[in-house]
């Protein structure tokens, strides 16, 4: 079991900077592939980013590529998302998501713990 608890939203200017951590709860947190989602209001749950449980595979949705960062440190149980050069359409909860079966994926069926999320908003 592994429980994931998400932070760092908040209300940021476009063109600004957030890191959000994502502290996991549980002794196996370093053998899972962990990545991030994202949800807009009336919008579906979005890939975000993804790493390997060793931290040496990464995968990134296309729309975030060259802003977004991920990052774990598994010694402090925790995964981070780095966002760079905010812009008002990345506003959205952001959710950190284990998968204890597998490796890293777009797929949100492919995670089975998940956070509560963090809001972010971004103003214009």
């Amino acid at each position: 079991q592994v429980q994931l608890v998400e932070s760092g939203g908040g209300l940021v200017q476009s063109g600004g900077s957030l890191r959000l951590p994502c502290a996991a709860a549980g002794r196996t947190f370093s053998s899972y592939a962990m990545a991030w989602f994202r949800q807009a209001p009336g919008n579906e749950r979005e890939f975000v980013a993804a790493m390997s449980w060793s931290g040496s595979n990464t995968y990134y949705a296309d729309s975030v590529k060259g802003c977004f960062t991920i990052s774990r440190d598994n010694a402090k149980n925790t995964m981070y998302l780095q966002i760079n050069r905010l812009k008002p359409e990345d506003t959205a909860a952001y959710y950190c998501a284990a998968n204890s079966k597998g490796g890293i994926s777009y797929r949100t069926y492919a995670y089975n713990y998940w956070g509560q999320g963090t809001q972010v908003t971004i103003s214009s």
